[in-house]
């Protein structure tokens, strides 16, 4: 057995992983199991350099405000701002801070600007792109900044009579931003407008719009560029999956919180198929959102289960969306010690490597019907591997110890 599990075992490197797969995919998950570690995303980069150099990747997307992250790709195609500013402003959930998350980005401003004075042709700039919603697990964002963006790229390029609403009546409709910012919604209702009468009409007006964009799409794709069409069709998911959020952040029935939760991950994987038509990219968000089978988490004491970004990409892609999760062995300075023996992490723990790609399919096969047994983390920031699901990915990125940030 243990010679069956160190014949899956492999170096951590993109040609590792292309072997594990059938063919190039548009879309290259990779997953991770906790937020916050340096060690773990500068292994993203690495491995993301080598896709780039070896495999023509040349977008990476990641877990941040698909919104925010426009500023990133605008300072690393064109060097729009500082990389102090982008930071600050492009990146959400205070990820911005990350030493790697800033090496990222560096890079890519510097790898599109290496070939000449110029920079590199267009389709061959690195793209960066934030695939969440606007949203925290605290609050949503107002659905203004989308709105009123879609609206301003249609009023200048169709004719007026053709659109539903003049800037003026979104900006009546949607009123102050923070009805829209209450923190207070997300555990009660009541202190939500989304089910209000003129979130409602919100919503009637983001559908016309948003219809409007693909009645126009051979007028539009004729006199503006490709990239300004994305980012509209950008707002337009963006506005309509808000004001859907919003929406059921108003809804007092049991399945409020399931509902919410399945909206992010609908909202994500919009995102990541239009990603996918220009593709191919790799994705980095917690495994969680990027794994095929049902996801599920405890919130408030409550059990929540929903499918994926990840699972419903891939039902839609097929082969062309292929899952690399992320496991670890400790994280002492988060209580995380050595795991068990008898857990996956365990077995793996054992092999010699400190880091290594395994092909997930293969150690489920060594493993017969002798299933490993669940881990317990001591953290509640760090999601085990689930033995059930071993073979519904491709493969997994093992990383021995991480070290303190």
């Amino acid at each position: 057995m243990a010679t069956d599990i160190r014949d899956t075992a492999h170096a951590v490197e993109d040609a590792a992983v292309m072997r594990l797969l059938p063919a190039r995919p548009r879309l290259l998950a990779l997953g991770e199991p906790t937020h916050g570690e340096d060690s773990l995303l500068d292994l993203r980069n690495e491995l993301f350099r080598q896709l780039v150099e070896q495999e023509g990747y040349r977008t990476i997307t990641i877990e941040s405000d698909c919104m925010m992250g426009l500023v990133v790709d605008d300072y690393v195609t064109s060097g729009a701002g500082t990389l102090d500013e982008v930071m600050e402003r492009g990146i959400s959930h205070g990820w911005g801070t990350f030493a790697a998350n800033r090496e990222l980005v560096r890079w890519m401003r510097a790898y599109n600007v290496r070939a000449d004075n110029d920079g590199r042709p267009a389709s061959e700039r690195l793209r960066f792109a934030g695939f969440d919603g606007p949203l925290e697990i605290t609050h949503a964002a107002s659905p203004r900044q989308a709105l009123t963006a879609l609206h301003g790229y249609l009023s200048t390029r169709v004719d007026a009579d053709l659109l539903p609403c003049t800037a003026d009546t979104l900006d009546r409709l949607l009123g102050t931003d923070d009805r829209w910012t209450n923190p207070a919604a997300m555990m009660d209702p009541s202190q939500s407008t989304g089910q209000s009468a003129e979130a409602g009409q919100l919503r009637l007006l983001a559908d016309d719009m948003v219809a409007l964009l693909d009645q126009q799409t051979p007028h539009l794709l004729v006199t503006t560029s490709r990239d300004d069409w994305d980012r509209a069709r950008l707002y337009g998911r963006t506005a309509t999956g808000l004001l859907r959020y919003h929406h059921w952040m108003a809804d007092t029935s049991p399945a409020r919180m399931t509902r919410l939760v399945g909206l992010r991950d609908q909202m994500m994987a919009h995102n990541l198929l239009a990603l996918a038509e220009r593709g191919p990219a790799l994705v980095h968000a917690h495994n969680s959102h990027l794994q095929r089978a049902r996801s599920s988490m405890r919130m408030g004491g409550m059990p929540l289960e929903w499918w994926s970004a990840g699972a419903l990409v891939s039902a839609q892609l097929g082969e062309e969306y292929a899952f690399v999760a992320t496991a670890l062995g400790t994280i002492r300075h988060q209580g995380v010690d050595t795991p068990p023996p008898d857990t996956v992490e365990g077995l793996l723990y054992a092999l010699p490597e400190d880091r290594c790609v395994i092909d997930a399919p293969r150690l489920a096969a060594a493993l017969g019907d002798t299933r490993p047994a669940p881990r317990v983390s001591p953290w509640f920031g760090y999601a085990p591997l689930d033995p059930a699901h071993l073979a519904d990915s491709d493969g997994i990125v093992f990383v021995k110890d991480v070290p303190q940030s």
